[in-house]
């Protein structure tokens, strides 16, 4: 511990020259800081999770106690940048952020804790070929699109649309990819153009999940507070009327479908399929504004970005285990009253993460070959000690079955994992709500 603190230290003195101007940095500029960071900070791990079009890096930094690997019973969290090219704010922002995150870390409880108890991961920005095209234009600059003309926010798998198309832009595959190699529990994506909060579900098919013009999710109410925390922890969104052009927000939140369908978005994608909660934030009316702008703007977002990435220790965490102690990967654990599209399960480590308000709640444990396991749970306040509650399910095999090896039960995945190889997805054709689910039965008995 005293050499790992004097690393950190002596990285302290070496760290005027990892300077950070609030200026608009191209990409190499961006890319060189990064590396400056990492070589650093011995907190910080930088790895590319895929490249553009024109093949600039997706570069990610993560920081955190143990950044090179998740470790058990440590959330991961995440911010996305930068997804419409021309809007920019958002890249400045978590350049800062790390700047502030790096900075503090030891020397302010706030950074200290947070970075002790979760593993933060950061892509400054999505579309680097789009930023790079873009015009500094307040609200009309082009760049908006990746190279091939695409809108990024438009072209993940949706679970409520019929038409589906396997091809994906190499940006998306590679933030759908990224989602397959770590368990993330929340996460934001940053964009610009209004200042508001908005959180899933952005699409609907006219199915139960559409009430009074919002397209509702099972975990409405964990959406709402994570939205508020961030509006009401910012300078001036909870007011709801900053920009002139645009409408007013009650308390600086809206669901996104309520204030307009947005079919293929990654926010739907991070929920329905990834497990991950996440929500959409506008954070200045002007896409690419004057750099005279940036220092107001960190200064109105910097508490908000905090408050909000300490909502990853909301509800409860633990494992789910065989009656001899094993993890159990694939697990579902469901929250009575909560239908998701998806079902939650366990990771590899027989990991699961809920993300819940306080309360009771009654969860069903399932896996194949186990008796279900129902148990009833008091979750309390979980982010101001930086841990949701911790607790860990075992399961009893079921008397007919004989033991063997653990397998899945299902998996499911977005249609476009499943494809043939002209590219086209399979026809799934509706059925009651229609969702695009594929579910896939992988466990074996002896």
């Amino acid at each position: 511990m005293f050499v790992f603190a004097l690393c950190l230290y002596l990285g302290k003195l070496v760290s005027s020259g990892v300077s950070l101007e609030f200026r608009y940095h191209n990409t190499v500029e961006v890319e060189r800081y990064l590396r400056d960071v990492n070589n650093t900070f011995q907190f910080t791990h930088l790895h590319s999770i895929g490249k553009s079009v024109e093949g600039r890096d997706l570069w990610v930094l993560i920081l955190g106690k143990n950044p090179s690997e998740h470790q058990m019973g440590i959330p991961e969290f995440k911010y996305v940048g930068n997804m419409h090219g021309n809007e920019v704010v958002g890249r400045v922002l978590l350049l800062q952020l790390i700047d502030h995150l790096t900075r503090g870390y030891l020397s302010d409880p706030l950074v200290t804790r947070l970075l002790n108890s979760t593993r933060v991961h950061i892509l400054v920005s999505m579309n680097p070929d789009g930023f790079e095209s873009s015009s500094r234009d307040c609200m009309y600059s082009q760049g908006r699109f990746n190279k091939n003309g695409i809108d990024l926010n438009r072209d993940f798998p949706d679970a409520f649309s019929k038409k589906e198309s396997g091809m994906r832009e190499m940006e998306v595959r590679a933030i759908m990819d990224w989602l397959k190699t770590e368990s993330f529990v929340l996460s934001a994506n940053l964009h610009g153009g209004a200042v508001v909060a908005s959180y899933p579900y952005d699409n609907s098919n006219g199915g139960s999940e559409l009430q009074s013009g919002s397209s509702v999710a099972p975990d409405n109410d964990v959406l709402i507070q994570l939205a508020k925390t961030y509006s009401y922890t910012h300078s001036k969104m909870h007011k709801g009327d900053h920009c002139y052009d645009s409408k007013d927000f009650k308390e600086g939140i809206t669901n996104g479908y309520y204030w307009y369908p947005l079919p293929g978005g990654m926010q739907d994608y991070n929920y329905v399929w990834g497990q991950c909660l996440e929500i959409t934030l506008e954070l200045s009316c002007c896409k690419f504004p004057p750099e005279s702008d940036l220092p107001g703007l960190w200064d109105a977002n910097r508490a908000a970005l905090l408050a909000y990435m300490q909502q990853v220790h909301l509800g409860v965490k633990g494992q789910v285990l065989d009656a001899e102690g094993n993890p159990l990967q694939n697990a579902l654990v469901e929250v009575e009253g909560r239908q998701n599209l998806c079902p939650f399960r366990t990771d590899l480590h027989g990991e699961y993460y809920r993300l819940l308000l306080p309360g009771n709640y009654t969860f069903m444990v399932t896996f194949p070959g186990h008796q279900v396991l129902m148990e009833t749970l008091t979750v309390p306040y979980g982010p101001d000690s930086f841990s949701a509650l911790v607790h860990n399910f075992q399961l009893q095999r079921t008397a007919a079955t004989t033991p063997g090896p653990s397998h899945p039960t299902q998996s499911c995945i977005p249609p476009q994992v499943w494809r043939p190889l002209d590219g086209h997805s399979p026809s799934l054709g509706p059925s009651g709500v229609t969702i695009l689910l594929v579910l896939q039965v992988l466990w074996n008995t002896m």
